[in-house]
């Protein structure tokens, strides 16, 4: 599994016109499933998400995690973190764990954030989603 984690003030997702989650200051977080992930990395990945020290403290470095800033999640399902651009011009998704195999991984990954007491706002599964944020620093981190 695969998480593009932004720090934002603000992020907010819609699907078809329809405004689905939003949240203010905390972490935008797109999630990727790979064929052949399973339970155990959703948890793992989770845990590593919200623990993730990358909110200033009072002296300006990132050393407060999420609960210690008071920050929320927006956690928005996106296959195309997997897709490989390393032959010609198309991605391949190739790797991408199909949907029925991902699904249950995304709402694991999403449970367990809730479970470890983080507030969280999610998109739509599978949907085409329009997302919106301000991302703060900019502050972005790859996180597998």
């Amino acid at each position: 599994m695969r998480a593009l984690v932004q720090r934002v003030r603000e992020a907010s997702v819609s699907v078809d016109g329809k405004e689905v989650g939003r949240i203010g200051a905390g972490m935008m977080v797109l999630l990727g499933v790979r064929k052949g992930d399973g339970p155990g990395a959703a948890k793992a990945l989770a845990g590593k998400v919200a623990g993730l020290r990358i909110f200033r403290d009072d002296a300006g470095k990132m050393n407060r995690s999420l609960s210690e800033a008071g920050g929320a999640l927006l956690v928005v399902s996106q296959m195309t973190l997997y897709g490989d651009c390393s032959k010609g011009r198309r991605p391949s998704f190739d790797s991408v764990a199909p949907g029925p195999e991902a699904k249950p991984l995304y709402e694991l990954f999403v449970e367990t954030l809730k479970e470890l007491g983080a507030p969280v706002e999610t998109g739509v599964f599978g949907a085409m989603m329009d997302v919106s944020l301000v991302n703060d620093g900019p502050v972005t981190f790859l996180v597998e």
